[in-house]
């Protein structure tokens, strides 16, 4: 028997090497496309990025090195100072307010029933386009006697409200507001599903020590809860450090410097002013920045974040 079994051994194993190898091959061809699409749209252009961040170059003529002055000149500039506070001011508004809104929305469709029908009816923004959110916002938002708002506040309260989308210090306040509706359904949909993982048995036992809904959800809900909120925060963040389209449409921050948030001085100075040297290195900046604030996040979910039931 064991001298019969070294043969079939080696015999089944050529076939399950074959096999190996045949899965290989076609794993790399099916990866291929994919792999090489990776490379060319985003692995090449992130290195050119890099380099040219060390260059100046407006992108027709000769190249020259420029060392660190590009990254010296944006740390120095106004406007970049001013887009970094507004982009931290608009992660400030839209990621507490937001998520908090989500999950009192979430907390409140999971206990009650057609919860799918509010579902659709909340994520339905999301799946729309973001240039027509903007231009519905913006005629909402409008500071004329035709702004949807103000004509309300000044039809219900006597109040006149002030010019949303060029008052540079209600701007800010009305990107917020449009960000926070248009990611709510997205926000609202995690947390439900999040909520389907707390044990009922758990919520049935703080029930039955006597726990009302308001302790249920602080001492309960919440805790459970919380790594999906990290979730939602960490991706909330990286969002909002990344806004500009709906700002572009909303309104111009080149006449109104309360609106220019990073990525829209990044698009100024490379698509604008053809400062492809300045504007990678404010790029590159930026990926600094969101990569120190996402670390202090998951360094700080050590403390906030309860992955056991």
């Amino acid at each position: 028997m064991a001298v019969l079994a070294g043969p079939r051994g080696k015999t089944a194993a050529r076939p399950a090497k074959k096999l190996r190898d045949r899965d290989g091959w076609w794993a790399t061809l099916f990866l291929a496309p994919q792999v090489g699409l990776l490379v060319v749209f985003l692995v090449i252009p992130l290195g050119f990025s890099v380099v040219l961040a060390f260059m100046n170059w407006d992108g027709l003529g000769e190249k020259s090195w420029a060392g660190l002055s590009n990254f010296a000149d944006q740390l120095t500039d106004p406007l970049f100072g001013r887009a970094v506070w507004n982009t931290i001011k608009l992660a400030l508004l839209t990621v507490p307010f937001g998520l908090a809104l989500a999950v009192l929305i979430a907390v409140a469709l999971n206990n009650i029933k057609g919860s799918n029908f509010y579902r659709v009816v909340y994520f339905m923004p999301v799946v729309t386009s973001s240039v027509a959110v903007a231009l519905m916002w913006q005629v909402i938002l409008a500071g004329d006697e035709n702004g949807v708002l103000n004509t309300s506040l000044r039809n219900w309260f006597g109040i006149g409200g002030p010019d949303w989308l060029l008052s540079p210090g209600w701007v800010i306040v009305a990107i917020a507001v449009v960000t926070i509706w248009s990611s709510l359904g997205l926000n609202v949909v995690i947390f439900m599903a999040g909520l389907q993982t707390i044990p009922p048995q758990v919520v049935e036992a703080a029930r039955i020590d006597g726990a009302g809904p308001f302790r249920i959800f602080r001492s309960v809900t919440l805790p459970l809860l919380s790594p999906t909120i990290f979730f939602s925060s960490v991706v909330a963040v990286i969002s909002s450090f990344q806004a500009f389209d709906q700002i572009y449409v909303l309104v111009d921050p080149k006449d109104n410097e309360g609106a220019r948030t990073i990525v829209y001085h990044i698009y100024d100075l490379g698509f604008k002013k053809f400062e492809f040297g300045p504007s990678s290195a404010a790029a590159l900046i930026l990926l600094v920045l969101t990569l120190l604030v996402t670390l202090v996040q998951f360094a700080a979910q050590k403390r906030f974040v309860h992955y056991d039931s």
